[in-house]
């Protein structure tokens, strides 16, 4: 049985259900009771509750997708910021590419500042979680425009079985990435476009505690087409 609201932001402590309901992240039991362990928005999927919370930083997990920055070059691989409270480090080993006996130059692959796209290998807080660039998609990032929100609106972001992205792709017309630690790529047919995208993205972030969010952010998305529309006719 539910007993807090689906969709309401709930603070510590506060009775989200009671029975045999499955446990999502940042929920705990109680007995037979569930309660919130942080302040966040309460969410319902099938039988599962979760809190998907308001703040906080990023703590890596095994199979994430996650964008960093590389910061320093060590003799074996990468140092790159995750926007966590833990450097991340790539070692060449997880690069796609031969191997040779002789030692590579490593700031041909990646260079202090470069931005990268990759997945969380192996993470026990005991160390620095690992990455690799070994699978499709994974890599450098050159182009497109970055956009950084707090790692704990990401999953308001993605959506309910990705419903909120793939809306947003759909809209836009643009290709949008998104690393579960608040960074997101976009790439999209013109700046107009990628505008759109950012903005809305940033408007989730904004806003992510609210109800109504998609049918608000497909409605502004709409109203700036059309703007934009107008202004292109009138210059013509």
């Amino acid at each position: 049985m539910l007993l807090a609201e689906p969709k309401h932001v709930v603070a510590p402590g506060e009775l989200l259900a009671e029975g045999d309901h499955l446990l999502g992240d940042n929920a705990y039991r109680i007995g037979t009771q569930i309660f919130s362990a942080c302040v966040g928005l309460f969410e319902v999927d099938g039988n599962r509750v979760t809190v998907v919370p308001l703040k906080g930083g990023y703590i890596p997990r095994v199979g994430d997708l996650v964008a960093g920055r590389v910061i320093d070059i060590g003799l074996s691989g990468w140092t790159v910021d995750i926007r966590s409270p833990y450097l991340a480090m790539l070692p060449a080993s997880e690069t796609p590419g031969p191997r040779g006996p002789r030692r590579r130059d490593l700031s041909t692959t990646f260079d202090v500042g470069d931005m990268m796209l990759s997945e969380v290998l192996a993470f026990d807080r005991t160390r620095d979680p690992l990455l690799t660039i070994k699978g499709p998609g994974l890599g450098k990032i050159s182009t497109g425009r970055v956009v950084e929100i707090s790692a704990a609106k990401i999953p308001r972001l993605i959506g309910r079985k990705g419903s909120m992205i793939s809306m947003l792709k759909n809209e836009t017309g643009c290709q949008i990435t998104v690393g579960q630690n608040g960074i997101a790529f976009v790439w999209g047919k013109s700046p107009e476009n990628e505008r759109l995208a950012v903005e809305a993205i940033y408007m989730v972030e904004r806003e992510a505690h609210t109800r109504g969010l998609t049918d608000r952010i497909r409605e502004m998305i709409a109203k700036s087409n059309v703007v934009g529309e107008i202004a292109r006719t009138q210059t013509a």
